[in-house]
């Protein structure tokens, strides 16, 4: 995709807007549909030429192009055209302010015969295989994979990103069996997962040397006893994988305190030091605070802010967020909010769970998996990129599918990679592959692999999910947006199959 650089953090929702109503019309145009010159249902059609926009035009309808929840344009009362400095994409010759019909049926763009496969067999039969040119274990069989169709506009490119490509091609190039892996890495044979190149070793030893800072000096996160765990962690090596375009150290910084604070809340408050079920929902919602301030009297104010600093959750919380909101919008602040709040409730749910000692249905236990889980890290890869992806673009439900795909994707890489080190910890932990041992009767062995299997349908509906995205609805912001998230995903793994300090493998192989 041509990369929107540094852009100045601005709302691009008008160029978005006006780039998708405008494809919409030349799809339709280039099928003979007629194109109507007012609003929908204006009688008589008119041919595919530039037409004066109607001062304020009924919304458009839905767009076969666009995902379930899309919208097909500009909302209601938004005036068509682009944001200052965004280019909306379209032709001089279509008019952006006119509705279309366009009949019900498959995605403009997308023939029949490739979402058919999807639909039938999932990304791994249809769409996901069509589209990706990355390498990845576990391809699936030649025969589920449709042909390329080589009339796909294209779309991400660069670290991360095989599983968005969207670029036609002369020949699909043959898959390994397996993607190449860093020396010592740990392997899990069959798992899918792209690989990435090694962090820029410079930028890995500034944020490791700041972030150790911040923890020692401002928030007092961690005892003198603590440290080796904490170097072990290699908070700076993965943040680096995960975020490549950071445009600064600065920018990296937000997102290491961040995930440096919330791994902070959940060792200390829920698991390894000292953590229980037992009172978990006070002290998440006195820490939550940290994040999203309370707004009480004069009287009371003060002693909640002296609060914050009582123990290391909270302080480690306050200081990240401080810092994240200097270089976040308004929009984004509050996107984290929402984020680190389903987190808080996945965390209560598990611990209820432990209270009762209820061991959940597979379905159950994926549900809570979906809030306690990675999301928060992902969804600020715009903040951390220097560029915001409009909230209303955010809060479409074909992209809350696509980042709710990359958190459960990101989650079960977790459940697989610490299985042994929960095993080995005290009382009876909760990941996938216990879950489906007892819930479906299978050896620890089968129930690993099995966790295996699913994790790859995860991975594949969400490069499915975003390659869908990304060609319904192909602006700048919102393809930079998807490939960062994509190449967070594939940072997130690359750091756990490298992380032998915290991480081993079982002894299935």
């Amino acid at each position: 995709m041509p990369d929107p650089g540094l852009s100045p953090l601005q709302s691009s929702l008008p160029g978005a807007a006006a780039s998708f109503t405008a494809r919409v019309l030349a799809d339709a145009a280039a099928h003979g549909f007629a194109v109507p010159q007012g609003p929908v249902g204006t009688p008589g059609p008119v041919e595919a030429q530039a037409a004066p926009a109607a001062p304020h035009p009924e919304p458009p309808a839905g767009a076969p192009g666009a995902p379930a929840g899309l919208p097909g344009g500009p909302p209601a009362g938004l005036l068509p055209g682009p944001a200052a400095g965004i280019s909306s994409g379209a032709s001089a010759d279509i008019p952006t302010g006119v509705p279309v019909r366009v009949p019900a049926g498959p995605p403009i763009g997308l023939p029949t015969d490739v979402l058919a496969g999807a639909a039938a067999g999932g990304p791994a039969g249809g769409l996901a295989e069509a589209l990706a040119g990355g390498s990845g274990a576990a391809p699936a069989a030649p025969s589920r994979i449709a042909p390329d169709p080589g009339w796909v506009p294209r779309g991400p490119q660069g670290l991360g990103t095989a599983g968005l490509s969207l670029a036609p091609r002369a020949e699909r190039p043959a898959l390994p069996a397996e993607p190449p892996a860093p020396a010592d890495a740990l392997i899990i044979p069959g798992l899918y997962w792209h690989p990435v190149p090694e962090p820029d070793p410079v930028r890995v030893e500034e944020v490791s040397l700041r972030i150790k800072s911040w923890a020692l000096d401002e928030v007092q996160l961690y005892p003198d006893d603590w440290e080796g765990q904490f170097d072990g962690f290699s908070v700076g090596r993965y943040m680096v994988a995960c975020h490549p375009d950071a445009p600064t150290v600065d920018h990296l910084m937000v997102a290491t305190r961040l995930m440096v604070a919330e791994n902070a809340v959940d060792d200390i408050y829920c698991e390894d030091h000292g953590g229980s079920p037992k009172g978990l929902g006070g002290r998440l919602l006195l820490a939550h605070t940290a994040l999203d301030p309370l707004h009480s009297t004069a009287e009371y104010q003060p002693v909640w802010a002296e609060s914050l600093h009582a123990d290391a959750p909270r302080r480690s919380y306050r200081s990240a967020m401080e810092y994240f909101v200097r270089l976040a919008t308004p929009s984004q602040a509050d996107r984290f909010r929402h984020d680190m709040a389903r987190l808080h409730l996945g965390y209560l749910a598990e611990a209820a769970w432990t209270e009762t000692d209820h061991v959940p249905e597979v379905w159950e236990y994926l549900t809570m998996r979906q809030f306690n889980n990675f999301r928060p890290c992902p969804t600020i890869t715009d903040t951390v990129g220097g560029y915001e992806l409009p909230a209303d673009l955010h809060a479409q439900p074909a992209m809350q599918r696509v980042l709710a795909l990359a958190g459960n994707a990101s989650t079960i890489v977790n459940d697989l990679y610490s299985y042994t080190k929960e095993l080995a910890g005290p009382g009876r932990h909760m990941n996938l592959p216990v879950v489906l041992a007892d819930r479906e009767s299978l050896s620890e062995k089968d129930a690993y692999l099995k966790a295996v299997e699913v994790h790859n349908d995860l991975m594949r509906d969400f490069e499915a999910a975003s390659a869908e995205l990304a060609a319904a609805c192909p602006v700048p912001s919102v393809l930079r947006f998807l490939k960062g998230v994509a190449v967070w995903v594939d940072g997130n793994h690359y750091w756990h199959q490298t992380n032998t300090y915290r991480y081993s493998l079982p002894d299935f192989w």
